[in-house]
């Protein structure tokens, strides 16, 4: 398997500490059987601010690291911005990183409650320098819960999304889950990630959640999953089914 977002890389953001951090997750990831990772640490959302450059160095650093433990995996550069409006600029000085530098998908995060009014300007503005946004775990953001067509609306301009292993297991809590299934069934979504931050709280959860999509949606959406996975690494086109919107269900009864 192919992790596309993980904070693996130790000591710049909220996810790996240590060097021994970033080991221990390797090693986990490697026993869920996933062979590549793409470190995303988070970039300028009020916290962190980790630039093209930096993570890179990082990056290389890291897969040193696991040669000398003879850790089978492999580290590839990424990075989750939050979206601002300044991005396209920083993008184009360089300070920017798209997904394994295929200057292909840019992942995009939004703030957990809200969609900013500018999102679907810039989306258009990233797609015209010739990049895909992808938006990070959709399924997390309370907006989108609320009202599910605003998704709906940017993945049919051609925005993909990726939803968190750990939404599928249930592990930030029923109303979460039930919006990721909701996704998946309105082709609203188009990879699974781990969005790892440690071995505790926030651990990968991959091997069970492809499980679990292919129990509950078959094995030919989890093929599409992992496919779309490694097109991204590559700078492929990744597959994509008309996206439709999210029912709402109707409750019978007297109110």
């Amino acid at each position: 398997m192919i992790d596309l977002h993980c904070h693996i890389l130790h000591g710049i953001d909220d996810g790996a500490q240590t060097i021994e951090d970033s080991l221990n997750m390797a090693k986990q990831a490697v026993s869920e059987g996933i062979h590549t990772i793409v470190a995303t640490p988070h970039h300028h959302n009020g916290k962190y601010i980790n630039e093209r450059n930096e993570i890179i160095q990082r990056v290389e650093r890291l897969n040193h690291y696991l040669l000398q433990e003879h850790i089978p995996l492999k580290i590839l550069p990424g990075q989750e911005s939050r979206i601002y409006g300044e991005i396209m600029k920083d993008y184009q000085n360089g300070k920017i990183l798209t997904l394994n530098q295929t200057d292909k998908y840019l992942f995009v995060e939004l703030p957990s409650s809200q969609v900013p009014k500018f999102t679907e300007k810039l989306v258009y503005d990233i797609q015209s320098e010739g990049l895909t946004p992808i938006i990070v775990h959709p399924e997390r953001n309370s907006r989108l819960i609320e009202d599910p067509d605003i998704l709906y609306k940017l993945v049919n301009k051609g925005v993909l999304t990726q939803i968190t292993a750990s939404s599928l297991t249930g592990r930030f809590g029923k109303k979460i889950k039930k919006f990721s299934m909701d996704l998946i069934e309105a082709n609203l979504t188009h990879m699974i990630a781990s969005d790892a931050h440690n071995l505790s709280g926030r651990n990968f959860y991959m091997q069970e959640a492809s499980g679990w999509i292919a129990s509950e949606y078959g094995m030919d959406m989890l093929y599409m999953f992992h496919e779309n996975a490694e097109a991204i690494v590559n700078g492929h086109k990744c597959f994509k089914d008309t996206p439709d919107k999210v029912r709402k269900k109707r409750f019978l009864g007297i109110f």
